[in-house]
């Protein structure tokens, strides 16, 4: 396991994802997987091909060699702004989660909308793992896992949030959902985030489910081929004229 010593949070995080990115390219000899966490890097390795002490070596020189000192550049990466709905049927956690937090169930959703969340790494089935929510306390798991929620459900546990890609099993608990895709084996990349990137989330009515269901997830601002319209500021769509 590696992390970085001596830096804030947000170096950490950027540093753990530019030094995942060197061992990707680099590749040193006996490298099985790099596995990201938050703010961390699990190195897996085969030890009949090189011992711990060389493959540390070769990891501290190509950091050296890329420029990565211990001294992180922290990259502004692309904005989103992801529409939610939370309607009873698709936020069944929100009233636990509130009663949890001692606050009301707006007040959960205030504080979501209030924050500007960081991906920090791409968990199962490329889910956008992120934090930080401005919860007053940390959001236990759910007792019983779900063995399926649907794809678009956003979840939260700790003080992070994740959204389901594609339906499937969960300990998280769903305070919403959203109509958008955003993740699809049709689009080139299948995602249109990364870690680094920022994400705000805004909770519309239902009335717009229909309108957006499908809409694959861009960048604010960024033109959507399939309607001719632009990602506004706002999580919602604007005609390009």
């Amino acid at each position: 396991m590696i992390s970085l010593a001596g830096v804030s949070t947000d170096e950490r995080q950027a540093g753990s994802r530019r030094l995942r990115e060197i061992l990707l390219d680099v590749r040193p000899h006996g490298l099985v997987d790099v596995v990201a966490g938050i703010d961390s890097l699990l190195v897996e390795f085969d030890c009949l091909q090189v011992s711990h002490e060389q493959l540390a070596q070769t990891i501290r020189l190509a950091a050296a060699g890329r420029g990565l000192d211990g001294r992180v550049e922290i990259h502004a990466g692309n904005q989103f702004v992801i529409p939610m709905v939370v309607t009873e049927e698709f936020a069944p956690d929100l009233p636990d989660v509130a009663d949890e937090l001692g606050i009301s169930q707006d007040e959960v959703l205030a504080r979501l909308e209030a924050s500007e969340l960081s991906i920090n790494l791409l968990a199962s089935a490329m889910a956008p793992m992120m934090g930080t929510v401005r919860f007053p306390g940390q959001v236990s798991r759910c007792r019983e896992p779900r063995t399926n929620v649907d794809s678009g459900s956003v979840m939260v546990a700790g003080t992070s949030a994740i959204i389901q890609p594609f339906p499937g099993p969960t300990g998280w608990k769903v305070i919403g959902r959203t109509p958008l895709t955003i993740c699809d084996i049709r689009e080139d990349p299948a995602t249109s985030y990364k870690p680094g990137d920022s994400v705000r989330f805004k909770v519309v009515p239902h009335s717009e489910w229909a309108r957006l269901t499908g809409r694959f997830l861009r960048p604010v601002g960024t033109p959507d081929p399939a309607n001719e319209d632009t990602q506004d500021q706002e999580g919602t769509s604007q005609s390009a004229g």
